[in-house]
């Protein structure tokens, strides 16, 4: 069930449409955007152990990780509405700049 990142951007494209998403503003699908990387944020914080709240929820390594992958979902499908919306073809831009960054010389973390 593998995917393109095109396939993926597509498929947005209809369920959008289905799912009566298709007003929505580019201002809006970046506030969601937002919204979708805090999520991703906090998941990531609750898996590292990083100032963990007293409510937060409680789960084994596994859970945290679907949860995380979950967040990291919805992160995608917002930035591809919002590639959609915007007309910008998301795998070949990645392509384009795969290119200019595979020419760049880079500093290894130590």
């Amino acid at each position: 069930m593998n995917k393109t990142v095109g396939e993926l951007q597509e498929y947005i494209r209809k369920v959008n449409l289905e799912r009566g998403f298709e007003g929505t503003t580019v201002p809006e699908l970046f506030v969601y955007l937002m919204e979708e990387l805090g999520e991703m944020a906090k998941e990531t914080r609750r898996i590292r152990k990083m100032h963990v709240e007293s409510n937060d929820k409680v789960l084994d390594d596994e859970a945290q990780k679907v949860e995380l992958g979950h967040e990291m979902a919805d992160t995608l499908n917002v930035l591809l509405a919002l590639a959609n919306r915007v007309d910008i073809d998301l795998e070949k831009s990645f392509w384009e700049k795969e290119e200019i960054n595979n020419k760049r010389t880079w500093g290894k973390k130590n």
